[in-house]
């Protein structure tokens, strides 16, 4: 019988790897992930951009075990703010903050701001180390705008804040099924799962 091929998730963010994992479930890939390792990388995002940081994390993990891997990092874009807090989303209030700390902060920064447009997006950068050790890159995004209160329960991060309107529900109000078929993480994999299982499979 052939063994599956195995694929590093390199994160130590447990809802990315949850999220990632169901997006990958089907492909007879076997998914590896901090749990699997005694010694797993905990990578500083560093980087300047989220492609920096989704290759720093990839890389970092390739060198270690020297098996495919696949890294990401994701940032909210407010366009009234410019573009942040983009790649400072998981620390815009502060390094040690939590999710709500994070959600709080851009509500009320909004809020006495007052912007016209609330418009914005969220954007995920996928890095796959292949088994050769090349890096191929892909980009994902999901539009909606941040409303002015917290809704939801479900996913994590700025879920609750970010209102998808096509769906009439902030992505903290959708199931998992439901949000993993539309989400920025979910329309990066499908851009570079045709690599993956090229790669992986062949």
């Amino acid at each position: 019988m052939t063994k599956s091929p195995r694929l590093i998730i390199a994160t130590n963010n447990h809802d990315k790897l949850a999220e990632i994992s169901d997006i990958l479930k089907g492909t007879n890939i076997e998914i590896l992930s901090a749990k699997d390792f005694s010694d797993f990388p905990d990578v500083e995002e560093t980087g300047e951009t989220l492609t920096d940081n989704a290759l720093l994390k990839a890389r970092s993990v390739w060198e270690k075990y020297h098996l495919p891997c696949l890294g990401d990092d994701t940032g909210l874009e407010i366009d009234f703010l410019n573009g942040a807090p983009g790649v400072y989303s998981s620390r815009y209030a502060g390094p040690d903050a939590t999710y709500d700390d994070n959600c709080n902060k851009l509500l009320g920064e909004l809020k006495s701001r007052n912007p016209a447009s609330r418009r914005a997006r969220f954007r995920t950068v996928m890095a796959f180390i292949d088994p050769d050790g090349h890096q191929h890159i892909a980009e994902g995004t999901i539009e909606g705008e941040i409303i002015h209160e917290k809704r939801g329960s479900n996913g994590f991060g700025y879920d609750p804040v970010f209102y998808v309107p096509d769906k009439n529900k902030t992505l903290a109000e959708m199931e998992a099924a439901e949000k993993n078929k539309i989400s920025h993480r979910h329309n990066a994999l499908v851009k570079i799962m045709p690599v993956i299982l090229m790669k992986l499979l062949k």
